[in-house]
């Protein structure tokens, strides 16, 4: 694993996990919170998502923009402790310009249902905002420029938990090697906020057998959803 975020892997007890949490409650996420990000690159002065989306909408720092329709930055609650994050728009999300509306945001949605979390709630974004040609993976360079805007992001925001759906997230929020069939189910914890990877929506629909294992999954969240809105 990157020696970047050395303490990142090493799982606390339930107990530990939430008194160092407490203690960090008060603190503001500080930058660089994505491994490899500099800090200086993601946006310091902008300080409102608002502002932050309008900047991207107008960027056009790698080949992604040209060839799709339009930025789709997320959506959602941004005052939500919870926050999602996939890999990048596909042809759904591209002509409605919303993360997670074609058969994987669906599939999403009964999922949050079922886990008690209303879509309302929780603030969805991926680490791309534009859609990459034939829903191919973004490229390198193109996740190196926007990882900025997710940087900004989660720094403006200040969730209190990050759900990383489907490898690439995990990869870029958790790891560059992390593996989700590896790390799956597990909290991590950076700067006081907690990270679980699960699989990506899209892979359960190409894969029903990974179902019963997000739905584990899902159920830590709940749970850790609901503890962090009780505590206010």
């Amino acid at each position: 694993m990157s020696s970047e975020q050395p303490s990142l892997f090493e799982l606390l007890p339930g107990e530990e996990l939430y008194r160092q949490e407490k203690q960090l409650a008060a603190k503001e996420i500080s930058s660089p919170f994505l491994p490899g990000v500099k800090e200086k690159e993601a946006f310091p002065g902008i300080k409102e998502v608002g502002q932050l989306e309008e900047v991207a909408q107008h960027c056009s720092k790698c080949r992604l923009r040209s060839t799709c329709r339009q930025v789709v930055f997320g959506d959602g609650e941004l005052k939500s402790k919870i926050m999602f994050i996939g890999e990048g728009p596909g042809k759904d999300e591209d002509e409605q310009g919303r993360p997670f509306v074609g058969r994987a945001g669906q599939l999403l949605d009964k999922i949050l249902v079922a886990a008690e979390i209303p879509r309302a709630q929780v603030y969805i974004t991926n680490v791309v905002k534009c859609r990459p040609p034939g829903n191919r993976l973004p490229n390198p360079d193109e996740v190196r420029e926007c990882r900025n805007y997710l940087e900004a992001q989660i720094r403006i925001m200040q969730p209190g938990i990050i759900v990383c759906l489907g490898a690439m997230a995990s990869q870029v929020v958790i790891d560059p090697k992390a593996s989700v069939s590896k790390i799956r189910g597990k909290w991590f914890s950076r700067q006081g906020v907690k990270i679980m990877a699960t699989y990506h929506p899209a892979a359960l629909l190409r894969n029903p057998a990974y179902k019963k294992a997000a739905w584990q999954d899902f159920q830590l969240i709940r749970d850790e959803y609901k503890k962090i809105l009780a505590q206010g």
